[in-house]
């Protein structure tokens, strides 16, 4: 990451994290969300992104604010340009038919301008199969997706990365080592309407509701 880091917030910051869907084996949304939410963590976990490391001081001045993040897709050539970037990609093994989820979670900066690898992906219709619950067994951390929300597969995955986030900041060194020996995986989970009004977990997801949602609407949560 290079260039002056503003002092101020004035400009919007983002983490962009892109998608590859292969149109011919998609993968599937749950897939696709947990991988989202692994990235984001190993990225903040990347040593560079640690105090001393090159990532820092845009990591810290975009945590600073809201912890924005826009989902994009790319295939083909272009999932191979977005490489070049910095940023950390994760891949998720897929579910019979269904592809590998692969996510690149990249260093955060301002929404614009973008490098052009970016500025070429979009953003709306980020869309994914929802085919069947995570195949995801024993992993350290649980994102549970508050029932009955409608979500394109790139604001389900944003959701997900966010408490993925927020758990990784409020574990224990100890917990943080345990979870980064299992490779960051996360389960993402869709309780019933009762279980989710009469549990309480450790961090919860907000969303201002400026895209898809109607105003504040609690989205996420998560537990380990």
């Amino acid at each position: 990451m290079s260039g002056q880091i503003p002092d101020d917030h004035d400009i919007p910051w983002a983490m962009q994290l892109v998608v590859y869907r292969d149109r011919q084996s998609p993968a599937r949304q749950v897939d696709v969300a947990e991988t989202a939410a692994r990235a984001v963590v190993a990225l903040l976990a990347d040593p560079r992104s640690a105090p001393d490391g090159p990532w820092y001081p845009a990591v810290k001045h975009w945590r600073d604010a809201r912890i924005r993040k826009l989902v994009r897709r790319a295939d083909g050539k272009r999932w191979t340009d977005v490489q070049e970037l910095d940023g950390v990609t994760v891949t998720q093994a897929g579910s019979g038919e269904f592809g590998d989820a692969a996510v690149r979670a990249f260093v955060p900066g301002p929404v614009k301008p973008l490098p052009k690898e970016l500025n070429k992906l979009q953003v709306s219709g980020t869309t994914f199969p929802d085919d069947g619950a995570s195949n995801v067994t024993d992993a350290k951390v649980t994102v549970e997706v508050r029932p009955g929300l409608e979500m394109t597969s790139g604001k389900l995955a944003a959701q997900c990365a966010h408490a993925a986030q927020l758990a990784w900041e409020a574990m224990s060194e100890a917990e943080r080592e345990q979870w980064r020996a299992d490779d960051f995986r996360v389960r993402v989970d869709e309780p019933r309407e009762a279980e989710w009004a009469a549990a309480t977990r450790p961090v919860a997801v907000v969303d201002a509701g400026l895209t898809e949602l109607d105003g504040p609407t609690e989205t996420t949560r998560a537990w380990w």
